[in-house]
This record gives C-alpha cells, sequence and structure tokens, in this order.
C-alpha cells in the first residue's frame, strides 16, 4: 500500500512537471502578445527598488497562472477519469472532501483574487495605479482565511493545535484566530518573498515538500499527492523563473500558493512548525514590520529597503547570490523542522 501510494505520488509530481512545462510556452507568448508585463514603482516611491529593478519592467508576469491551472487540468483529469474509467484514475485521483477540498477551494479563490490584482496593476488601475492597494489586499487574506476558519471549527470539528514534543492543546474558539493569522501571514509573507528571480518559487519548494512528507506519514494520501501534483507544477515554473526570469508569478501565483501553504499546515496540525519549514517566509514579512515601525516610530529606517532581499541587493550583492542563499537557509531550517518533526512523531 505505502509502495503503491509513493509511486503515485511520484507520478503525479512528474505529470504535473512535464505538463506545466508544456503550458509555459504558449502562456509566455500569450503575455508578450497581450504586453501584460511587470509594472515598476516610481522612483519617487520606492528610489532603491526601482533603481535596482527599473530593467526587469515589461516582463511578463502572473505566471503563476501555470501552477494553479496544471493543479486544476490534473485534479479534473483524474476526478471525471476516475468517474468514468477507474482503474488508474482512481488511484491517482485526490479529490477527498476531508483532505482537499479546503486546498483546491482556497487555491481557486486565491488565484482568481490574485489575477484581478495583476490585471489592474498592468491596466494601471487602483488607489497608485498599481492594482490593490495593501490595505485592501489585506483584508481580502482576512475574508479568505475567514471562510477556512469556519469551515475547519463549525464543519470538520477542528479545536485542538499541536505543540512539537509536547502534545495536542485544546484552544476551542480561539482555533477560529488562529487559523486566519497563519493563512493571513503565509498569503502576505508569500508576497513579499516573490521580488527576485526564482526566489519566491525556490524558497516554497522546501515546505511543500517537508508538507508533502508530513502528510504521506500521517497517511493523508490524497493530501499528500495534491502536494505532489503543486510541487511539480512549481518546479516547472521555476524552471521559467530562475535569472533571467521569462516571466514572475504575480500575485495569481502568490498569493494562491501562500494561502494553500497555511491551508496544508493546518491540516497537517503543523502550524507551529511552519515558521522552521518557511523560514524565509517569516523573515521576509518581519523585515517589512520592523521597517514600517521605524519609519513611524523613530523617523527612519532600519533597512536599505525591504523585503529583506532588496537589502541584500542594496548592500552590492548579485541577485543570484541572494537567491541562492535564500534557498540554502530553507533548506537548511526546512531539515531542522522535519528532524522535529520526525522526533516528535516517534518519541
Amino acid at each position: 500500500m505505502i509502495v503503491t501510494q509513493a509511486i503515485s505520488f511520484l507520478a503525479l509530481g512528474t505529470f504535473s512537471f512535464v505538463l506545466a512545462m508544456f503550458f509555459s510556452r504558449p502562456l509566455l507568448y500569450l503575455l508578450k502578445k497581450h504586453q501584460l508585463g511587470k509594472q515598476i514603482r516610481g522612483e519617487k516611491d520606492t528610489p532603491v527598488f526601482s533603481s535596482l529593478h527599473k530593467k526587469k519592467e515589461g516582463t511578463p508576469t502572473m505566471g503563476g497562472i501555470i501552477i494553479w491551472f496544471t493543479i486544476l487540468i490534473i485534479a479534473g483529469v483524474m476526478y471525471f477519469g476516475d468517474m468514468f474509467f477507474g482503474g488508474i484514475f482512481s488511484q491517482l485521483n485526490f479529490i477527498n472532501r476531508a483532505e482537499t477540498y479546503l486546498p483546491l477551494a482556497a487555491l481557486c479563490i486565491a488565484a482568481f483574487i490574485g489575477l484581478v490584482d495583476d490585471v489592474m496593476g498592468v491596466l494601471h488601475m487602483g488607489p497608485n495605479g498599481g492594482g490593490l492597494s495593501m490595505k485592501g489586499k489585506l483584508l481580502l487574506y482576512i475574508l479568505v482565511a475567514m471562510v477556512g476558519a469556519f469551515w475547519f471549527y463549525f464543519r470538520l470539528d477542528w479545536n485542538v493545535i499541536h505543540i512539537p514534543l509536547w502534545q495536542d492543546v485544546l484552544i476551542g474558539i480561539w482555533y477560529i484566530p488562529h487559523f486566519i493569522f497563519v493563512r493571513t501571514a503565509t498569503a502576505f509573507s508569500t508576497k513579499e518573498t516573490d521580488g527576485l528571480d526564482g526566489l519566491a518559487a525556490g524558497v516554497l519548494v522546501f515546505p511543500f515538500i517537508a508538507l508533502g512528507v508530513v502528510a504521506f506519514l500521517n497517511h493523508k494520501y490524497d493530501l499528500a499527492m495534491f502536494i505532489a501534483t503543486l510541487l511539480g507544477a512549481l518546479v516547472a515554473f521555476l524552471w521559467n523563473n530562475v535569472y533571467p526570469a521569462k516571466f514572475f508569478m504575480g500575485d495569481t501565483g502568490a498569493m494562491s500558493l501562500g494561502i494553500v501553504l497555511g491551508v496544508i499546515a493546518m491540516l497537517t496540525n503543523t502550524a507551529l512548525l511552519l515558521p522552521l519549514f518557511a523560514s524565509i517566509l517569516v523573515l521576509e514579512s518581519l523585515s517589512v514590520i520592523i521597517q514600517v515601525l521605524s519609519k513611524k516610530i523613530r523617523g527612519k529606517k532600519v533597512f536599505l529597503s525591504t523585503p529583506i532581499h532588496h537589502h541584500f541587493e542594496a548592500l552590492g550583492l548579485p541577485e543570484t547570490n541572494v537567491t541562492m542563499k535564500f534557498w540554502i537557509v530553507s533548506g537548511i531550517t526546512t531539515s531542522l523542522g522535519l528532524i522535529i518533526f520526525f522526533l516528535d512523531k516517534y518519541k
């Protein structure tokens, strides 16, 4: 049984990668044809960022479509294949109310909202001509998270968090704000991390691998297959996003991946390991919060530019150097998180 599930996990990941690579070229063509390119903020608002990234203006955005579109195509093929033909489709169908309904729903909702924001940005719509404002995005993140929180608490009766190396703790109604915080934080942090070629996609590979391992070892095989499908598409996107990027993820990719990351962490009850699995996301969002608070309270900046990857760029480190080092840190902390998970599971 375990061997069969492992083969299914690898097969879906491989198929997803191949399919996403196949879709990449026509998507890139359409994005270029319709001039759906990245808009760089003005030098007056963000002088350091603008000077570092002006050359990237016009690079196609919304490349994250590749990720969620591939996942939905595979999910649909396997579901209807199982319905009409059975056999291999039954083995690879990961649609499961208890395990994958919510991640798939979150993926679709977040991808749509992010896509609208991307289009608004390209068309110079919104408060500053760059799509939705940050306050608007945070409000949407919270609203989407609230739906999931109520579903978990009232429909699935989740009201417990697991403290690694200790025990489950009953938190009752406080599970709702806990869920909202985790999902909002992962969405916001993923958006902030998506600022260098290959950065967000590269560091996201590690937490999704870790959560795939956790799901598999906890016998949530359908969730593990969903994660494998996501990983295959994510790696295909990364193939086209490493320096020099052919296209950027856009909010349609960043928002959907961030929210799904939070949902899976809640489904596997590993939210307290998420800061290790996704350490770079935490670092990126913390740098933004520190910078904003410092400017409001002290009237001066802590970092040359935020999120923190731009600070290192401003110090003179090449973009590829920053990206690779952040990948390494992410790999190390994710490994530490998995070690804690194994010690907790087999104590």
